[in-house]
């Protein structure tokens, strides 16, 4: 069996690799292919479903929200080094996100105003995707 080539977050924090030392956020990152992973899941998911539910006249969507200010988020900006910055930099609104800013979304597609929307994941993230 072939070893893989994804360091363990545990084993790398802190670690000196040759002549650098292994970054924070970049470890952070890779932790992240998991649930970036799920994320792709959802989405697939979504499409899936509203494909076969909707001669059933069901929808189905997806919010997909970005960096949103929450007591999780606020713990990982203390614990990452840059990871603020990172986020501020890269969201041309250049805020995070606040709970309040689904609110809109959810109900916009939960009302009749959306009849005809189905399989839709839909990026509530300040435009954060949009600047990949």
């Amino acid at each position: 069996m072939r070893e893989s080539r994804i360091p363990r977050y545990e084993d790398c924090r802190e670690r000196k690799d040759n002549q650098h030392w292994v970054h924070d956020l970049t470890l952070w990152r890779a932790k992240l292919m998991a649930y970036g992973a799920s994320k792709g899941g959802i989405v697939s998911m979504t499409r899936a479903l509203a494909s076969a539910w909707a001669p059933d006249n069901i929808q189905v969507n997806a919010i997909l929200p970005g960096w949103i200010d929450t007591e999780l988020t606020q713990r990982s900006r203390v614990e990452i080094k840059g990871l603020n910055e990172q986020v501020l930099a890269r969201t041309p609104m250049g805020r995070w996100g606040k709970p309040e800013d689904l609110q809109g979304t959810a109900i916009y597609l939960s009302t009749a105003a959306s009849d005809f929307i189905t399989g839709v994941a839909l990026p509530v993230d300040g435009g954060y995707s949009a600047n990949i």
